[in-house]
């Protein structure tokens, strides 16, 4: 494992690929211990994670620990890798090939060669990927300093503050007024309203478990999930209780919904929030 090449779950999905995804192509290999293929191409991805050294990040998914994953990508046979970037599925392939065959595909995918590849947003992205959450910070911070006009820059850094559960000090420099960014902001700002209700989720899961029928816990226990970043959990959570009583507490599911949608209104988040309101329409109908 490197700042290059790393597993990941559904657990840190969203921190580790999605939102690396914004600014470097991630290739996510779903594999599996028992796959006699996955074993010629695994190993020949994270050596040319390497030698390329941030152009792409390579994310593994244990395809058998993680079937909801895979479901999601319709992964219908392993290996099967899939590319994303900018909140879309750019490229894919399944089975292994010749190391030759493999690096042309990635020279399609990757980021050009150059000085474009080392920028500061991608190197905090490297570090991010390797959890190295304060480092990455760090190359925000000194990098907002040096372009304090670059939007995009410091709503990094705020979204890394928000991880980090400094919220105050995201509070404060989300006060300002983002132009260029300003939908993006917007989404920062509440997604942050959320982090409010963070909480520690055992207690509400065991109280909901003894009581399905729960509907204020189960909404308590979505806004926990959305405050600790588990965003699919999240909506699942508040899906459940519209599909439960669709009336209860006057639409307090269908609305807690809506205000998931609103913080997650940037491109990482586009299929997650299409699915869920696919579904809460189905829900609603």
């Amino acid at each position: 494992m490197s700042q290059f090449a790393f597993d990941v779950t559904l657990e840190d999905f969203e921190a580790k690929v999605l939102l690396a995804a914004e600014t470097v192509p991630v290739l996510v290999d779903f594999w599996a211990p028992w796959c006699e293929p996955c074993k010629v191409l695994k190993p020949m991805l994270e050596k040319l994670a390497e030698e390329y050294a941030g152009r792409f990040l390579l994310a593994m998914v244990n395809a058998d620990e993680c079937p909801e994953l895979a479901q999601h990508f319709g992964v219908r046979s392993i290996p099967s890798v899939k590319v994303l970037f900018q909140g879309q599925l750019v490229d894919e392939f399944n089975g292994a090939m010749a190391e030759s065959q493999l690096r042309e595909f990635i020279d399609r995918v990757a980021l050009p060669a150059g000085p474009a590849s080392a920028s500061p947003r991608e190197q905090a992205v490297a570090l991010i990927g390797e959890g190295q959450l304060d480092a990455a910070l760090a190359i925000l911070v000194e990098a907002s300093r040096e372009a304090p006009d670059d939007e995009a820059i410091r709503l990094d850094a705020i979204e890394l503050l928000m991880q980090l559960g400094r919220t105050e000090e995201a509070q404060q420099l989300l006060a300002v007024e983002y132009k260029q960014e300003a939908d993006r902001a917007t989404a920062l700002r509440a997604r942050l309203a959320l982090a409010q209700g963070a909480a520690d989720t055992a207690p509400l899961e065991a109280k909901l478990a003894a009581n399905p029928d729960d509907h204020a816990t189960r909404l308590e226990l979505a806004r926990a999930y959305a405050a600790q970043s588990r965003f699919r959990e999240a909506l699942e959570a508040a899906l459940e209780v519209v599909s439960r009583d669709r009336f209860f507490d006057e639409g307090a599911g269908r609305k807690a919904l809506l205000q998931l949608f609103e913080a997650l209104a940037s491109e990482q988040y586009d299929d997650l929030v299409r699915e869920f309101r696919r579904k809460l329409s189905a829900a609603l109908n």
